[in-house]
């Protein structure tokens, strides 16, 4: 019997296709400029092969430091058809930070835009010595212009021996609980974890999705790989605003969309105000840090769609929970995403029974294959399990229900310990969040003479509302368990969160380390 085998087709191959097939489809928006599916081929071509021509081999590392915008989509996208493994950096981490990732990764180019270019000029002096190349989306001394690089290049796929082991980028940690690491995915990891993402958050070839968080973010390659899998087209906004989220939704028909809570509060805020067309929204997804119930149900009250809460991390730990399992679940992150296993797990490392408190851990095709250069977070990150599998720890409380659908209880590090008692940050922040004065909180330990530590809460005052920290207090501990009840309650203007919405509680132990309890 005659066969035609054929190696399986990773991602560039994949989006080379598009633009062969539906070349003339719209691939990418920004801002007036558009991109059908031919020209965005071409113009990541052109770059793959500029950044192979001045030396950058397969597996070699790309920094890129951009703001939102067509030339990043090409750099990423581009840095992937040359067989290079991105490094997209958080624009908002300090210079200290910056410096530390790329020295990190050992990038042999770097990417910038316009914005950027003067910071990084700044601390040239100390930028990695493995750097031979600097791109700048405008030409300047000491920096390659995009359009120089690009000019003259072809725009056809280049032979880059990509391999399903071949890294595709590092995404470097948030940072909120200890120092960032680097996290890898490979070519077939991103693809396995794209398709399956895509089925679990219902992309489509007629997806039109908005990207309003910096495409560095994880959260942001969600919603761009599954687009650029399906064949949909990307509608990248340079920053998040809520009425430009709705404008956008109406204008351009917007059917998917991935943001965090504080953003989804903001739309709901937006929409109470005045009422928009969002009917054109089939898949909205809210991850990065919980949603809490009473925003929840604001959004299925006032998006047809509902909303599907994803719960993981970048290292490759997913679980969603569909619309349709919502109800009487508020309070749940779902189940595994499809091909995945979770197991809870306690301090001794037994695995837990439903409704048992202990560590999430997860193993699945989509696990990362392991932090860049550091070995001791790999082992630290593992648990294996009696039959000798590996696992990978989340560093998350939680537990599963009888059903199987997942409730995160905290983050391993943020628990308090009072009186030889666990106490779950998250439980107590529950129950502030149904005061009508707060609009946000974050419950942090404390030192405690008596307790060894104490739950205090930080809150943020909703607009217009009297907020009086000692009646919040009585009003909480009233409906608070003994061992949570708070030792004190502090009126702030903001808390202080990451570009994906997670409260930087190592910053507020920080902040308030001085106070002490009885």
């Amino acid at each position: 019997m005659n066969s035609f085998p054929a190696p399986a087709p990773l991602l560039p191959e994949i989006l080379a296709l598009h633009g062969k097939w539906q070349a003339d489809k719209e691939a990418v928006l920004c801002e007036g400029e558009r991109w059908t599916w031919r020209d965005f081929c071409r113009a990541s071509h052109r770059f793959a092969h500029g950044l192979r021509a001045r030396g950058i081999e397969t597996g070699d590392r790309v920094g890129v430091v951009m703001g939102n915008g067509l030339p990043m989509v090409q750099v990423l996208f581009g840095t992937m058809a040359a067989g290079a493994c991105s490094v997209p950096i958080n624009l908002s981490v300090s210079d200290d930070a910056l410096v530390t990732m790329l020295d990190d990764a050992g990038v042999r180019a770097l990417v910038t835009c316009a914005a950027q270019r003067p910071r990084l000029q700044a601390i040239a002096a100390r930028l990695p010595a493995s750097l031979q190349l600097q791109v700048c989306e405008e030409t300047a001394p000491g920096w390659v212009g995009l359009d120089v690089l690009c000019a003259g290049q072809p725009d056809n796929l280049p032979e880059a021996g990509l391999t399903d082991g071949s890294p595709l980028n590092i995404i470097y940690s948030s940072g909120t609980t200890g120092i960032p690491k680097g996290i890898v995915h490979h070519h077939r990891g991103r693809l396995d974890w794209a398709y399956d993402l895509a089925i679990a958050l219902r992309y489509h070839r007629a997806a039109r999705t908005l990207l309003t968080i910096g495409l560095y973010s994880n959260i942001s390659w969600v919603a761009m790989l599954c687009t650029a899998l399906a064949g949909g087209t990307l509608v990248v906004h340079r920053g998040f605003d809520p009425a430009g989220f709705l404008d956008s939704c109406e204008r351009q028909r917007i059917t998917h969309a991935a943001m965090v809570p504080i953003q989804f509060q903001r739309v709901v805020d937006a929409l109470r105000r005045e009422a928009r067309d969002v009917g054109s929204l089939q898949g909205l997804m809210s991850c990065g840090s919980p949603l809490h119930e009473s925003l929840k149900r604001d959004i299925f009250a006032l998006f047809p769609c509902g909303i599907i809460e994803l719960y993981g991390l970048t290292e490759g730990i997913i679980t969603t929970l569909d619309p349709e399992d919502a109800e009487g679940r508020w309070h749940s992150v779902g189940r595994p995403l499809q091909g995945t296993d979770i197991a809870i797990v306690d301090d001794a490392d037994s695995v837990c029974g439903p409704g048992e408190v202990g560590e999430i851990v997860s193993r699945g095709r989509i696990t990362m294959p392991g932090y860049w250069r550091r070995r001791d977070a790999d082992r630290e990150a593992t648990f294996v399990d009696a039959s000798g599998r590996r696992w990978l720890r989340s560093g998350d409380i939680g537990y599963v229900d009888e059903q199987g659908f997942l409730y995160i209880v905290d983050r391993k590090k943020d628990m308090i310990l009072s009186g030889g008692q666990n106490i779950y940050p998250q439980d107590i922040e529950a129950v502030l969040y149904q005061h009508p004065a707060v609009d946000d909180v974050a419950v942090i330990g404390t030192p405690s003479a008596r307790w060894g530590e104490t739950p205090i809460a930080l809150v943020v005052g909703a607009p217009g509302a009297r907020l009086v920290a000692a009646e919040v207090m009585h009003w909480a501990n009233a409906k608070l368990g003994k061992q949570q009840r708070l030792a004190d309650v502090l009126c702030v203007d903001s808390l202080p969160r990451n570009p994906n919405g997670k409260i930087l509680k190592r910053e507020l132990r920080q902040t308030y380390r001085e106070l002490s309890y009885e």
